[in-house]
């Protein structure tokens, strides 16, 4: 595996990392935000003016915050286990 090689994975792996920590963060707060929802209505929370479940603030920035270490994580994994192992150049 060439020095151009290991650049352009480097730069893929940096690539997608960062578009899936975007994605991640988000879709990671809005699930959070429904748990925290069914949350409240099972503790009787009333939610607020516009309907908004209590503590959603709490519940988003722990869902964004797993959401966007863990989608990267797993992608960038599945990306790395898909490729196999590098040739063997000393093999004919």
């Amino acid at each position: 595996m060439g020095p151009a090689e290991t650049e352009s994975r480097r730069s893929r792996d940096i690539g997608v990392g960062c578009l899936t920590a975007v994605a991640g963060f988000f879709s990671g707060a809005m699930f959070a935000v429904l748990i925290a929802k069914i949350v409240g209505s099972v503790r009787g929370c009333a939610a607020g003016t516009e309907g908004q479940p209590c503590d959603w603030h709490l519940y988003a920035g722990a869902g964004a915050l797993i959401g966007a270490v863990s989608l990267p994580s797993v992608v960038l994994w599945r990306l790395r286990r898909t490729e196999g192992p590098p040739p063997d150049s000393e093999r004919g």
